[in-house]
């Protein structure tokens, strides 16, 4: 369990392809602090660390993962989000995430504003009630407001802080971005569907 709170950017510093995973070497300023088998956050993806080296952690992405996710995409080089799940004496400063990405989001905008930054995504009709107007959305990760929801768009706002201290600075028009829609708006949805079949 995650809060969408970013603790830091790790660098890729490798990825290869296993068969159909996809295995990659992160180097981070908390790799040194994980242990085998630690669930942390990736782009908002849990990944589950495998492999420890000095300054850098191993993670292993199955099919079903790269499915719903932008990881095919990752390279060396790239730099992603990071963030450890919650510890239970922990504050909840973002919101409830789970880590299990829904679907990706393409950037269909990106303004420049005084003092912060608008980003416009496009996601799949079909999870349209999963989102509503100033509700949580986690976009690669980080725990933003979703505004000017339509029934495949979304925007967001990013304070300064946000922009330099996570990846969302390296978002341009027609990026990828994987998303997580709200825990509590899927069960409100589930029992609603069900509720309307009976």
């Amino acid at each position: 369990m995650f809060t969408g709170i970013i603790e830091t950017m790790g660098e890729i510093r490798e990825s290869i392809t296993e068969g159909t995973n996809l295995v990659c070497w992160i180097s981070s300023t908390i790799s040194d602090s994980l242990k085998i088998d630690q669930s942390v956050s990736h782009d908002g993806v849990c990944l589950t660390v495998d492999k420890l080296a000095p300054g850098m952690h191993r993670v292993t992405a199955i099919e079903e993962t790269l499915k719903k996710t932008n990881l095919v995409g990752w390279r060396a080089g790239g730099i992603i989000n990071l963030e450890r799940c919650l510890s239970m004496n922990s504050r909840l400063d973002g919101h409830i995430v789970q880590g299990h990405v829904d679907a990706e989001a393409i950037c269909t905008g990106k303004k420049v504003l005084e003092g912060s930054w608008e980003f416009q995504f496009e996601f799949p009709k079909k999870f349209n009630l999963l989102i509503v107007e100033k509700g949580s959305i986690c976009v690669n990760g980080i725990s933003l407001t979703a505004f000017a929801v339509t029934k495949k768009t979304f925007r967001v706002a990013v304070i300064p802080y946000t922009f330099e201290h996570t990846n969302i600075g390296h978002v341009e028009k027609d990026s990828s971005v994987n998303i997580e829609f709200d825990l509590i708006g899927k069960y409100v949805s589930k029992w609603k569907d069900s509720y309307q079949r009976h």
